[in-house]
């Protein structure tokens, strides 16, 4: 029997104990701690930007933070990717807030700028202005950054970008993370890097920088006693969990050019395969870690489904999976607004993402590309 592969599983890289080991030696077990610090420091180098890392406890910590930086309160509303993992609108309801979802353009299959201009002039119509603009780097594919942040700084509502899955990604050279007002990262199980959980807000000022320390540290005042005059959150990455990241941090660079040489393959494996297009950047100004590797599969022209071919891997113990379900078909968000097509719901339909690890094997590749000739000869493409 093989082992089972998995869409996207932790892949360590040997130094981490290194790191744990030495917070337990010198007893730094709490959220700071010289792990914490050195994570830190080692994210702003490695995103090559003048800005300032808070390492946390998740993503959605992080994108949590961002939103009351920004000011987002009760019967706000914020600007929404659709087609994203629902971690990047749960925050939105966290605050009380309402999100405006918007569909995806067909190149980089993130925020469309023509629909998020659309939904930014009618909001205004109805009297309410967006408190911010969440675009997503899906799957590590840049948005169009140009496009985005000349809209919202024409209309003055600051950009969180959630590069949760985009770490190593760019676009024209500059990391994703750094254009908006405040970046998100992951370091969940599945991302690029771990850190078992956590995350980290990427922000252009020390003073943004020393607001989501505080808020994540439970909002302690200086005083001898516990005072709070804010509402605060457990929201800080423990010393033992940065110390995982510093492991992961030296091995980034080697995990990106493996995640994007697994895009690579898949290139090669569907190559002359009708119907069927791999996801992959629209010009040189994209680089994407292809953080997973992603195809959508037209059947009128492919003579399979999405879901044929991923009945074939799970028949193999192959894990692949749709893409995300657009925001705005979730039932917990079928009231909020939604501007644009149906970009988004056509990816879902015909989308589905691939075994993507940076540890997989010769041996792996193999059984995915037996799986793939299997399903495409039956109709007559012999690859």
């Amino acid at each position: 029997m093989s082992d089972k592969i998995w869409l996207s599983s932790p892949h360590m890289g040997g130094n981490e104990l290194k790191y744990i080991h030495e917070a337990f030696d010198a007893n730094w077990i709490a959220p700071l701690g010289p792990n914490v610090n050195g994570f830190e420091k080692d994210l702003k180098i490695f995103l090559d930007a003048d800005v300032k890392v808070a390492a946390l406890s998740a993503g959605t910590a992080a994108l949590h933070l961002a939103l009351i930086e920004c000011g987002v309160g009760y019967g706000d509303e914020v600007i929404c990717q659709s087609m994203t993992f629902s971690a990047s609108a749960n925050p939105i309801a966290y605050q009380g807030a309402l999100p405006i979802f918007i569909d995806s353009e067909k190149e980089t299959w993130n925020m469309c700028p023509i629909a998020l201009k659309e939904a930014i002039k009618d909001r205004l119509a109805k009297g309410k202005k967006p408190k911010a603009i969440i675009v997503v780097h899906l799957y590590g594919m840049p948005a169009k950054m140009d496009e985005i942040l000349t809209i919202a700084q024409e209309y003055d509502i600051p950009v969180i970008e959630d590069a949760a899955e985009a770490l190593g990604s760019t676009y024209k050279g500059k990391s994703c993370g750094t254009f908006g007002r405040f970046g998100v990262l992951s370091f969940n199980g599945n991302k690029i890097i771990t850190t078992s959980g956590g995350g980290a807000l990427v922000c252009h000022t020390q003073q943004d920088k020393d607001k989501a320390v505080f808020l994540s540290t439970q909002a302690r005042d200086q005083a001898a006693h516990y005072q709070h005059s804010h509402i605060g959150y457990n929201y800080r990455m423990s010393n033992i969990s940065a110390g995982i990241g510093r492991g992961q941090m030296e091995v980034l660079s080697s995990r990106v050019q493996a995640r994007r040489a697994m895009h690579d393959f898949y290139v090669e494996l569907f190559r002359g395969i009708d119907g069927v297009t791999v996801f992959t950047e629209p010009s040189g100004d994209f680089y994407s870690n292809h953080w997973l590797s992603a195809i959508t599969i037209d059947p009128s022209l492919a003579g399979k489904t999405r879901q044929d071919l991923h009945l074939a891997f799970l028949e193999d113990d192959i894990e692949s999976r749709p893409l995300w379900k657009p925001m705005h078909m979730q039932p917990i968000f079928a009231e909020s607004p939604y501007y644009g097509d149906k970009v988004a719901e056509t990816l879902f339909d015909n989308g589905l993402c691939l075994p993507s690890g940076s540890n997989l094997t010769d041996q792996d590749r193999e059984r995915i590309r037996n799986v793939v000739r299997e399903q495409f000869v039956e109709i007559g493409i012999d690859k």
